[in-house]
């Protein structure tokens, strides 16, 4: 691996340097100029992070060797820059990150309204990508991202890894055995799945925006209109950046968009859902602020075979099962009124082995576990969810289409402007 040297590139310098759109660039893959476009001579994957805030510093050593940060922060770049081992190069544009020719991996670690158009540029510049969740901040964002994936033949993951390890909040076990249980018809079908303070899920209604913010004083330190990129252009205050942004609809979702795709991503893969979606929403919320994020009471999604996803954000029922269907119930802490169940666990077979490794996935060109495909689909839940909170009503959906039935305005969401000249 060659030698580098610290290449610091001030936000300014990058301002006058750099056109507003990602084409602004000629970006040539790795593997044109010679590489493998996925392993690195020393056989060490090696990374850029774009977003070195606290998600994107926490992975700055994890998987890989990182040899290049990115971030409109300066105060960000410095902090990062202490936590890694040797040199890097530094950069303000995330676009001149993606030139850097030895990079095999794009770790996007940025506010949502990022992930789709920094994930298709990196895919375009031969790179294969590690987004933080959600996916992406619209259904259209994700469409594209798929049509990215399979036009440049790269690979992706989804930073939520609950359906293939860790315990699986509530429940206090990995996904796998409640995995078993559904696929050997032990509830019965279909299906109904809690997602509620009752069932071990909190929905951080903390992330809320703010109303009327006053106009504040940009900090030197930061780039805010690289900030705000493709987002409406909108005075800085701070509480719209950095640790509060995901309480506004035009970067996040708020806790829906924070925890959505953790938490409905591996209810997804429960119900054999991975290339599917609901066709009905059903919304129970308080009106909501055109700009800050507000709470909801209930959404619920209901599929085409009667299967069903309450999110139960006023811990309505209580008593509720995380899983409840005709022969059972499944709850919290693997409490259930199935006779022997760990028995059960024990003795059914296992579900299909999952690509857990995105180091593996890089070299051996196989399929990450929550991919660009099935991480679209957990995405459009949130997706959905939030339009409908939105919206203030209830939707119907064509999962195939990827559209809603008979609500221009609702589908005038699902593909929203992107400011200027940004664009996918």
């Amino acid at each position: 691996m060659m030698a580098l040297e610290k290449n610091r590139i001030g936000r300014r310098a990058a301002l006058t340097k750099l056109a507003t759109t990602v084409g602004a660039f000629t970006i040539v893959p790795r593997f044109v100029l010679g590489g493998t476009g996925f392993t690195a001579p020393s056989d060490q994957l090696t990374k850029g992070v774009i977003g070195v805030g606290g998600m994107g510093r926490g992975h700055l050593n994890y998987e890989g060797r990182t040899v290049a940060i990115c971030d409109v922060e300066e105060l960000h770049l410095a902090l990062a820059r202490e936590k890694i081992d040797g040199s890097v190069h530094e950069y303000g544009d995330f676009r001149e990150l993606l030139q850097q020719d030895d990079i095999d991996v794009v770790h996007i670690a940025t506010p949502p309204h990022w992930h789709a158009l920094m994930t298709c540029a990196a895919l375009a510049a031969g790179k294969d990508v590690w987004c933080e969740k959600p996916m992406t901040r619209t259904i259209g964002e994700g469409r594209s991202v798929v049509e990215a994936v399979a036009r440049h033949q790269r690979m992706m993951r989804i930073n939520t890894w609950f359906r293939f390890s860790d315990n699986f909040y509530g429940m206090g076990v990995p996904v796998k055995p409640i995995k078993k249980l559904v696929q050997n018809d032990v509830f019965g079908w279909p299906l109904k799945v809690t997602i509620g303070a009752a069932t071990g899920f909190n929905w951080k209604f903390y992330w809320r925006g703010k109303n009327h913010l006053e106009p504040q004083t940009i900090p030197d330190t930061l780039n805010y209109d690289m900030w705000l990129g493709p987002a409406p252009a909108k005075p800085y205050h701070r509480h719209r950046v950095h640790n509060t942004f995901r309480g506004y609809w035009d970067y996040d979702g708020g806790g829906l968009g924070d925890m959505g795709q953790h938490y409905l991503d591996p209810v997804q893969y429960l119900l054999d859902k991975d290339d599917t979606g609901p066709v009905k929403i059903r919304v129970d919320a308080p009106q909501q602020d055109p700009d800050a994020a507000g709470t909801w009471r209930q959404i619920e999604f209901t599929y085409a075979d009667g299967c069903q996803i309450l999110l139960d954000g006023a811990n309505r029922d209580t008593s509720a099962a995380f899983i409840e269907g005709p022969k059972g119930k499944l709850y919290k802490g693997m409490r259930s009124d199935v006779p022997n169940l760990n028995d059960l666990i024990r003795d059914l077979p296992d579900p299909a082995p999952q690509q857990d490794s995105f180091s593996d996935t890089v070299r051996t060109r196989t399929r990450f576990a929550l991919n660009e495909l099935n991480g679209h689909r957990s995405c459009s839940l949130v997706n959905l969810g939030i339009i409908a909170v939105r919206l203030g009503r209830n939707l119907e959906y064509d999962p195939l289409k990827q559209e809603f039935i008979n609500d221009e305005v609702a589908n005038r969401m699902i593909n929203q402007p992107m400011r200027g000249s940004w664009s996918i």
